[in-house]
């Protein structure tokens, strides 16, 4: 999104308020003046960004996360144009807080739903770069991994814990992926994911589950793990960061949707590649159809993930792995008229 208001308004400044975790994957993103919210100071974070932006007036405020902790933080920002999303999509009474929204829509990804903001200032053209910058460092940290024989293939198993946040496939399951990856193509692999408790155990379990696997978890920077997803075959995931952050790459993620709807928060271009039982797990959950809930709606079913077997994993598994995919140095981004 930045990068297609930077191509359609070349001279103008971007400031971005943003996580002090997020920031840490950006940092030095050409163009981008980033001003960070640190939520664990809770209520002094909305104060720290008054003080950083203290004496400043902005133009145009593109409120484009809606949640109270942005909409408090937007509050202390100055700004003649406040633009929110539409009624429906303004959670948190958002709009207490804008002046202007976007066109109601439904049923978008959540990009998509960014991009609708570049629509309504008049940009019709998107600019799908991400260049986010890698130190050298970085890059051979991940080259020193990615050497070898045999596709590299990442898996993050978890996603982020949450509250009756149920996205993670079963490790018995994943073992038996491994085993699959290794017997069938002789994959080197590698496990990633943060120091938690549950990320530790998982990957501690699939590590030991065969030979050439490297277990990472909470062993690497946001930076370093985007360059080891820039030089990997494939990704295997459920709905969490590592999805995306393949897609800024242009790697290809096999994700796993069970609780959540890909078509709003799947891995943009890897939905031909999602192991998808949300329809499944939505019409037990609650007896109806898709379209007749809310948009985005989660079932909380702790069982819901197993409903994704292994022999649909595995043939996305090769599909990608025996397909013709650009090797990870020659990879381009795919143009938003393939993915439309």
């Amino acid at each position: 999104m930045v990068r297609t208001l930077q191509a359609a308004f070349p001279g103008a400044p971007i400031t971005w308020v943003i996580g002090k975790t997020e920031r840490s994957l950006l940092e030095g993103a050409e163009g981008i003046e980033f001003i960070t919210f640190d939520k664990s100071l809770g209520m002094g974070a909305v104060l720290d960004v008054r003080r950083q932006l203290r004496g400043r007036h902005f133009p145009v405020m593109l409120q484009m996360h809606a949640s109270m902790r942005s909409n408090l933080a937007s509050a202390v920002i100055s700004a003649q144009r406040r633009i929110g999303f539409d009624r429906l999509r303004a959670r948190d009474k958002q709009w207490l807080f804008t002046n202007e929204r976007i066109p109601e829509r439904r049923h978008q990804h959540v990009m998509d739903g960014l991009f609708e903001f570049a629509e309504y200032l008049g940009v019709t053209d998107r600019t799908l770069r991400w260049d986010i910058p890698v130190s050298r460092a970085d890059e051979q940290f991940a080259a020193g991994l990615a050497s070898g024989s045999g596709p590299l293939v990442i898996i993050s198993p978890c996603s982020s814990q949450r509250f009756r946040n149920y996205r993670n496939w079963s490790i018995e399951n994943y073992i038996g992926i491994v085993r699959h990856l290794q017997q069938r193509h002789a994959a080197r692999i590698i496990v990633t994911g943060a120091n938690t408790a549950i990320e530790q155990e998982y990957a501690e379990a699939i590590a030991a589950a065969g030979e050439n696997i490297v277990n990472l978890a909470g062993e690497t920077s946001l930076k370093q793990l985007l360059a080891l997803i820039g030089k990997a075959a494939l990704v295997l995931c459920p709905d969490s960061g590592p999805a995306h952050m393949a897609a800024a790459t242009g790697t290809p993620v096999i994700g796993l949707y069970a609780t959540s709807n890909r078509h709003r928060t799947g891995p943009y271009f890897s939905q031909h590649l999602v192991a998808d039982r949300y329809p499944d797990a939505v019409a037990d959950e609650f007896g109806k159809p898709i379209d007749a809930l809310r948009w985005g709606q989660r079932v909380r079913n702790p069982d819901a993930m197993n409903r994704i077997t292994l022999a649909e994993v595995a043939e996305k598994i090769d599909t990608v792995l025996k397909a013709d995919y650009a090797h990870p140095q020659e990879r381009t981004q795919v143009p938003v008229e393939d993915i439309i």
